[in-house]
């Protein structure tokens, strides 16, 4: 191996190129500066679909800025500026997702202050979990270095924890002689046949 092992946010990226194919339904559950969304869009192409989910109204702004720069036409992606709490609300009741990616804590280069929460963290995670099909991931890259982001790490860890194992494969991944609390990725794949909907 001639590489360095990759950090956190390029691991996670390395997930979700493995998992998505053209024509997939995806979501981002936090856009955030629209880097991920970008490239779920890029991935899944014309022919698939992308869920974004922001509580900030600036976030979805430099998303739809971002996705026209890199021109993408945007008709087969969705920004919401909602909570990812509410994805369950948004996405269409019978659809069937490939892969959802987190990245908690607040907006790079934003109000510090509004940061991603614990409940509706898990709240999000069960909506993408009731969607994705069997092998799809969650991918959750779980930044904890503020005020209240220890509480959130605690409670999405201890959440991916009491997952069935018959029904769910949830593991971390991260280094564990860094300092200043470096992110670490939470992925959680759903291992149990799909059911499909009648």
């Amino acid at each position: 191996m001639s590489e360095k092992l990759p950090n956190a946010l390029a691991y996670s990226h390395q997930l979700l190129k493995h998992i998505i194919s053209r024509g997939n339904t995806v979501v981002d559950c936090t856009v955030g500066n629209g880097n991920d969304t970008l490239l779920l869009a890029n991935l899944v192409g014309k022919t698939g679909s992308v869920y974004g989910f922001d509580i900030q109204q600036t976030a979805i702004n430099h998303t739809h800025d971002r996705l026209k720069a890199n021109g993408l036409n945007e008709e087969n992606i969705h920004l919401f500026t909602a909570s990812h709490s509410q994805l369950d609300h948004f996405l269409p009741k019978k659809s069937l997702i490939s892969a959802a990616i987190f990245n908690l804590g607040y907006l790079p280069g934003g109000d510090k202050s509004i940061i991603t929460h614990p409940e509706s963290t898990i709240e999000a995670i069960k909506g993408c979990l009731n969607h994705l099909k069997q092998n799809g991931l969650v991918v959750i890259v779980i930044y904890y270095g503020h005020p209240g982001g220890q509480t959130e790490k605690n409670a999405i860890l201890d959440f991916g924890k009491s997952l069935d194992q018959k029904k769910f494969a949830a593991l971390t991944y991260q280094f564990i002689n860094q300092k200043h609390e470096p992110p670490f990725v939470l992925v959680i794949q759903n291992i149990a046949p799909t059911v499909k909907n009648s």
